[in-house]
This record gives C-alpha cells, structure tokens and sequence, in this order.
C-alpha cells in the first residue's frame, strides 16, 4: 500500500452511496462487474472490466482521485492520479 496525499483530502466522513448499482450500464442495457464508489461525492460506477469503465471515467469527468470497492466484503482504495492501491 502506498502513502497517497489524496486519501488526506477526502470528506469525513465519507459520503453515502449514490446509488446501489452502475447507473451508466443501468441505462446503456449493460451488466457491470466489480462496483466501485467514489470517495469525493459517492458515485457508484463499474470497473474496467466492464465494457462502459464507469468508474475510470468518473475519474477522468470530476477529477475525484480516490475510490473504494463497493463489492460486499472489499474495502480497498485505488488512486487514480497515484495509480496504486492506497
């Protein structure tokens, strides 16, 4: 795991989720795999593995730099700027 400046930024506490599912893929007639849950404003988003990449793109639209596995059990990081598990 890796020290991360971004982890130090996030609101306290954590936002609640936004939604149970991927959205995106809800409406694009898609199945995601793996959700994930932004830990700037709760976004649920799908991972890469799913054909729309959600969560990334999430990223890549707000800038929010850290998320967590929504999947039941996980609760590891991933820092999209630092690109490492924080």
């Amino acid at each position: 795991m890796k020290d991360c400046p971004h982890v130090e930024e996030l609101p306290h506490p954590q936002p609640d989720p936004l939604s149970d599912t991927c959205l995106e893929c809800l409406a694009a007639g898609t199945h995601p795999v793996q959700l994930r849950i932004c830990l700037g404003c709760g976004h649920v988003g799908c991972c890469d593995s799913s054909p729309g990449r959600h969560a990334t793109r999430h990223f890549g639209d707000t800038g929010h730099p850290v998320m967590r596995s929504f999947e039941p059990g996980e609760s590891w990081r991933w820092c999209f700027v630092d690109g490492a598990i924080v």
